[in-house]
């Protein structure tokens, strides 16, 4: 059994080995045909690696130029949509803005956007594809048509570009459509621009204050708010600038030209003295606050409303408005009101300006503060300076002015000088509460300016030594007069003027015990005035001793009789020129006059009623006739048709003495 086992092993391993020795041979036959195939392979890698790397060469530069152009097909594809709908936007431009100008405005913007969005990226799409055209132009490998492709998709993109600058130049759809702006700009202004309602001042009287207010209001700010803005992006605003200012310049024209200010115009030479000019004056003092406060303060809003585009802006286009609508003939009036002949008027003139301008100072400050208001501001500063140095200057001369008068003559019916009555009721005005608080400021601003301390005794001091020299003049005009009763009726009115001071502002700066002492001085030269004029012809009539009979009887009764008509009759008809105003100081004297003639007259005529040769001599044989004649005295004698005449004279008279105290003031040196 071991043995069949051992032989069976025997077979299978023979069958093995000759099984391996078969497939040794198989494996060398097939070694011997590889080892051919590989050396044939060994000689053509060379060839194969040279043309490995030329096919590589190629796909790379394939594939950078495939990056290149992705990368600027994308936004290629994306500017030709956003200028299609460019396209279709602008047939809205070529229609009228006016139905609806902020669509049109929102459809301008938009296509302004889309332009600019097409002109900022079509730069780097170009970019782009001038990268591919290098890389094409440097690889041979690329056909010329490839090449060609390129150069058109740049050419496209470079006309796309200029797309906004063609569309802002003259021709182009935007240019167009701002033209139709501003042609909507002129035209929205014009009818929204009405003139301000100013009353003129000549229908105001008294405390009436004249109302100004437009007869309709721009509705229509938001739109110009908007065409402005786009204009402005657009840089086409100074076209719409200039056409603003025209229109409101012309509209503030329209509107002061109700108040009739041709009294602006007039040269220096027209009037040579402020008492020429009040009445302009005043008008001008009202016109000129009418005129800030209800048109240029309105121009000033609307004009920062419409162009809120910058302050640069709407500061230089409103004063240009200011300017042309009038505001520096305004203030080269009070300049020429400056530059008249001195006078006391002047000074009230000036102070009335000076309370004009500081009414308005901060109006001034707020409307014309800006830079481009510096001719305004250089003219209101050089105006102020001149009213203040003028107004201190004849302030400080009023003194001596008063002074200067005393060479003259005093008035020969004894009434109350007109200069007296003029300076009081001067220095009255002075220190009454319109001009007080105005000269109190205008002379701190004056010390201030020399950088000396103001104190308000300046002014009292300044008053209470002008009234020291009218008593000066008065004491010099008296000793002046030939008639020493007129001398003494003359100080009697004088000093009843004075007391009369009483309850005034001259009077409460002056003090009672100042008035108490010229009611004394009044009664004291009336005492004198009756003894020295009066007080004569009494004795005449009041001689005692019995009536003569016979011839020398009656030569002394006529001699009597005709001195005493004599010097009656003179003293009668001399006495009739004067003059005393004052009625209750009137009424007075000629009572005294009555209270110590009649009695004495009467008892004259009845100790001669008697005498048979009395009746020839006596020419007022009652004394009521007497009374009559004594009791109109001091009037001032005019005809009552004259009354008109009166009236005009003494008017005449007062400008006769307002000439005289100017006259002076221009004498005064330098």
């Amino acid at each position: 059994m071991a043995e069949v086992n051992t032989i069976e092993n025997l077979v299978a391993m023979r069958t093995l080995l000759k099984t391996s020795l078969e497939n040794s041979r198989a494996l060398a036959s097939a070694l011997e045909k590889t080892g051919a195939r590989l050396e044939g392979i060994n000689n053509r890698l060379p060839s194969l690696e040279v043309a490995f790397i030329s096919a590589h060469k190629q796909k790379c530069a394939f594939l950078a130029v495939r990056d290149h152009i992705d990368r600027a097909i994308c936004p290629a594809a994306a500017f030709i949509k956003v200028f299609g709908a460019v396209r279709e936007l602008e047939e809205s431009l070529l229609s009228d803005p006016r139905p609806d100008i902020f669509t049109y405005i929102s459809v301008m913007k938009k296509i302004e956007e889309a332009m600019k969005f097409l002109n900022d990226n079509c730069r780097l799409a170009i970019q782009w594809l001038e990268g591919t055209l290098e890389v094409l132009q440097e690889n041979a490998v690329f056909n010329d048509r490839c090449r060609c492709n390129v150069m058109k998709c740049l050419q496209i993109l470079r006309e796309l570009q200029l797309t906004d600058r063609c569309a802002h130049l003259n021709g182009g759809i935007l240019f167009a459509a701002l033209d139709k702006l501003e042609i909507e700009f002129k035209w929205l202004l014009t009818e929204n621009s009405f003139p301000f309602h100013l009353t003129s001042l000549s229908s105001c009287t008294g405390e009436q204050t004249c109302i100004a207010s437009p007869s309709k209001t721009v509705t229509d700010i938001p739109k110009l708010q908007a065409v402005v803005a786009r204009l402005c992006a657009n840089s086409r605003i100074q076209k719409c600038l200039q056409v603003y200012v025209d229109i409101r310049s012309l509209n503030a024209k329209r509107s002061l030209q109700a108040l009739d200010l041709d009294y602006l115009e007039k040269s220096i030479t027209e009037f040579d003295y402020v008492q020429e000019l009040e009445g302009s004056i005043n008008q001008w003092c009202k016109h000129l606050d009418l005129a800030v406060k209800h048109v240029f303060e309105p121009e000033f809003r609307l004009c920062k409303e419409v162009f809120n585009i910058g302050a640069d802006v709407w500061m230089c286009c409103f004063s240009e408005i200011a300017v042309q609508s009038g505001i520096l003939s305004f203030l080269q009036f009070g300049m020429n009101v400056t530059q008249c002949k001195k006078e006391p008027i002047k000074l009230l003139k000036l102070l009335d300006i000076f309370a004009a301008l500081d009414n308005l100072r901060v109006d001034f400050n707020r409307l014309f503060g800006g830079e481009p208001c510096a001719e305004i501001q250089t003219l209101t500063r050089d105006l102020i300076k001149r009213v203040v140095n003028g107004a201190c200057e004849i302030f400080w001369e009023l003194t001596l002015q008063v002074e200067l008068q005393r060479q003259s003559s005093p008035p020969p019916d004894g009434r109350v000088p007109a200069l007296v009555c003029f300076v009081t009721d001067y220095c009255n005005q002075l220190l009454g509460e319109h001009y007080r608080p105005i000269l109190t400021q205008v002379l701190g601003i004056y010390q201030n300016w020399k950088y000396e301390n103001y104190e308000e005794a300046l002014l009292t001091n300044q008053i209470y030594q002008i009234i020291k020299e009218i008593g000066l003049n008065l004491d010099s005009w008296s000793k002046g007069l030939d008639d020493i009763s007129l001398s003494y009726l003359f100080m009697m009115n004088n000093h009843c003027h004075f007391y009369h001071l009483k309850g005034t502002k001259v009077g409460e700066m002056m003090g009672d015990s100042w008035i108490r002492a010229h009611e004394q001085y009044r009664d004291y030269y009336s005492a004198l005035y009756l003894r020295e004029s009066w007080g004569k012809l009494l004795p005449i009539i009041n001689q005692d001793g019995q009536i003569l009979s016979g011839p020398a009887g009656n030569d002394l009764v006529k001699k009597r009789l005709k001195t005493f008509n004599e010097v009656f009759d003179g003293m009668y008809k001399k006495q009739s020129s004067w003059v005393v105003a004052d009625e209750c100081l009137r009424q007075k004297i000629c009572q005294l006059v009555v209270q110590a003639f009649l009695p004495v007259y009467r008892s004259y005529l009845q100790k001669y009623e008697q005498d048979p040769s009395a009746p020839k001599y006596v020419k007022y044989h009652t004394a009521k006739s007497l009374k009559n004649m004594l009791t109109t005295l001091f009037h001032p004698k005019l005809n009552k048709c004259a009354s008109n005449q009166q009236i005009h004279l003494i008017g005449k008279q007062e400008d006769i003495v307002k000439d005289q105290f100017h006259f002076t003031l221009m004498a005064v040196p330098v």
